[in-house]
C-alpha cells in the first residue's frame, strides 16, 4: 500500500508497544584555532569510556593535526589530540579550565554548532537546536539525529495512544556510522561503528 506517516496509528492495535529512540543532538561541531595557527574543525562523535573528557572526534585539516597537537576555542576552553584512529578519527582531550573542571556540554553548547546533514545547504542557526531533534529527544549524546524519529509530530504521538499502543524508550546515540560509506563491496566484511546506548529495565520489560 501507498501511505503517509500520518497513517501510522491505523496499524496500531493494543497490546503493540511503540519503541522510541530519545537521544538528542548536540552542538557537536567546535571552531577553534590551533596554537601554531590556523583554522580547525572538530566534530565530535562521542565520549570515551577512559574519561568525561576523551571524545572520539573528526577533525579539519586531518593531516595537518597530529597527536600533541593543542587546540584553543572561543571562551579559553582547549583540547589536546591524544591518538589517532581509523578513517581520520582522532581522540581528542578537553583540559580542565584555570577554574577548575569545565561542565563540557555547558561548553559545548556555548560555543558549538549543529552539524546539519550534507543535503542541507546552509549554515546552522539557533533555531536548527530545537528543529532538528525529535519531539521527544531528551538525552543528550548524538552527533545526527535519529531521522527516523523526525517524522513524528505530538499529533501522530497522541493518536498512536489513542490506538491502544504502549511506549518505552531507549537511547541510542548516532554516531560516525550514519556518515561513513561502505568501504566493503561483500556486506559480511563491513565492519560497523559502534553505538553507545543505554535502557532501563523497565523499558525493556515493556
Amino acid at each position: 500500500e501507498d501511505r503517509t506517516f500520518r497513517d501510522l496509528p491505523t496499524y496500531l492495535r493494543p497490546g503493540d508497544c511503540l519503541v522510541l529512540n530519545d537521544s538528542r543532538v548536540f552542538p557537536a561541531r567546535l571552531f577553534g584555532q590551533r596554537q601554531s595557527g590556523g583554522a580547525v574543525e572538530v566534530f565530535l562523535l562521542h565520549s570515551l569510556p577512559s574519561g568525561q573528557r576523551d571524545w572520539q572526534a573528526l577533525v579539519r585539516p586531518g593531516r595537518k593535526l597530529a597527536t600533541g597537537e593543542r587546540i584553543v576555542f572561543p571562551g579559553g576552553l582547549e583540547a589536546e589530540i591524544v591518538a589517532r584512529g581509523e578513517y581520520g578519527q582522532r581522540t581528542v582531550r578537553f583540559l580542565p579550565g584555570a577554574d577548575g573542571d569545565t561542565d563540557l556540554y555547558e561548553a559545548f553548547e556555548r560555543i558549538g554548532h549543529i552539524p546539519l546533514p550534507p543535503y542541507i545547504k546552509r549554515s546552522d542557526t539557533a533555531a536548527d537546536r530545537e528543529r532538528y531533534q525529535t519531539v521527544f529527544a531528551r538525552e543528550k549524546g548524538s552527533a545526527a539525529a535519529p531521522t527516523a524519529g523526525l517524522h513524528f509530530t505530538p499529533e501522530v504521538l497522541d493518536s498512536c495512544r489513542a490506538a491502544g499502543a504502549g511506549q518505552a524508550y531507549i537511547t541510542l546515540h548516532v554516531g560516525l556510522g550514519t556518515f561513513q560509506p561502505l568501504h566493503q563491496e561483500t556486506v559480511e566484511e563491513v565492519k560497523l561503528h559502534a553505538e553507545q546506548y543505554r535502557i532501563t529495565a523497565e523499558n525493556a520489560a515493556r
